[in-house]
C-alpha cells in the first residue's frame, strides 16, 4: 500500500520560511520522480516543483523559482520542499506526489500517487 505523508506546514509571516517533508511508503522510492503541488481556495491544483530520482534534475514553477528548493533523501524515503521569502499568495494546501517517470513532470494527471496535503498559510 502506497502512502505519502506530508508534514511541516503551518502559519508563517510574509518573508519567512518553512520546510515541508513528505515521507513515502512506496516500494523502491528511488524509482519515482517526486513532486510538490499546491491548491489555494477556489483555484485549481498547480505544479510547484519536482525532482528526479537522483536529485540531479529539478523543475520549478516560475512563481517559486529562486525561493523554493526541492530535495530528496532516498535512504530515508523522504522528499523536502524548502520555502523561503514566503508571500501571502503562497498560501495553499501543499501536496506531495509520486510519478513513475524519469524526468520531473509538471502536470498533476501524470502523477500516480498523492498525499493528503499540508496547509501552509502566509500572513501579510
Amino acid at each position: 500500500q502506497v502512502q505519502l505523508i506530508e508534514s511541516g506546514g503551518g502559519l508563517v509571516q510574509a518573508g519567512g520560511s518553512l520546510r515541508l517533508s513528505c515521507a513515502a511508503s512506496i516500494g523502491t522510492f528511488s524509482r519515482y520522480v517526486m513532486g510538490w503541488f499546491r491548491q489555494a481556495p477556489g483555484k485549481e491544483r498547480e505544479f510547484v516543483a519536482a525532482i528526479n530520482w537522483s536529485g540531479g534534475n529539478t523543475n520549478y514553477a516560475a512563481s517559486v523559482k529562486g525561493r523554493f528548493t526541492i530535495s530528496r533523501t532516498n535512504a530515508q524515503n523522504t522528499v523536502y520542499l524548502q520555502m523561503s521569502s514566503l508571500k501571502p499568495e503562497d498560501t495553499a494546501i501543499y501536496y506531495c506526489a509520486a510519478d513513475r517517470a524519469v524526468v520531473p513532470r509538471t502536470k498533476s494527471d501524470e502523477y500516480d500517487f498523492w498525499g493528503q496535503g499540508t496547509q501552509v498559510t502566509v500572513s501579510s
